[in-house]
């Protein structure tokens, strides 16, 4: 039952993650921790950090949550659940997306889909910087340095800001 429950979310969160996992980060952590209590929060703070320091993309936390929960099948049904749905609409939708490439509809779709993105991606970071139930100010912080660093230093490489963000968070915290 475990496997079915991790197939079905995956795949509904697949399928409304506009703009990749950042986008629905919420919503993960809303049903991995306060929903099933698969992990705890800070246990999803820590995947979440492994997920995004490993080489690949970011997508790797949901089989990291996975293989928490039902070991190697868990991790494998979770990634095939999370990218499998997303893949098969992004397929279709470029066919289309193709097809109407000189329609002003497809402008206006361009345009609003970019204040929709950040503000998933930007609620996702809000779960991330306040992992229980009382806001940590160490995280918080280190979000707006990071936040900061690449408002400011947009040709740097964001593996700085990564390391830089480690650093402060191996200090801080």
């Amino acid at each position: 039952m475990t496997l079915l429950h991790l197939a079905l979310y995956f795949c509904i969160l697949s399928l409304i993650s506009v703009g990749g996992l950042p986008s629905v980060m919420g919503e993960v952590q809303r049903i991995v921790v306060e929903e099933q209590a698969w992990v705890t929060a800070p246990e999803f703070v820590q995947l979440y950090a492994v997920g995004q320091a490993s080489p690949g993309p970011n997508v790797l936390i949901v089989a990291l949550i996975g293989w928490k929960v039902a070991g190697l099948a868990g991790a494998l049904v979770a990634l095939f659940s999370m990218c499998g749905p997303a893949a098969a609409v992004s397929w279709w939708v470029s066919g289309l997306w193709e097809r109407f490439k000189d329609s002003p509809l497809r402008a206006v779709i361009q345009r609003a889909m970019v204040p929709l993105v950040v503000g998933l991606t930007a609620a996702g970071g809000v779960v991330l910087a306040t992992p229980g139930s009382t806001p940590d100010w160490r995280m918080w912080l280190i979000a707006v340095l990071a936040c900061g660093g690449m408002l400011a230093f947009k040709k740097l490489n964001p593996l700085w800001l990564l390391a830089g963000g480690g650093l402060i968070g191996a200090i801080l915290l």
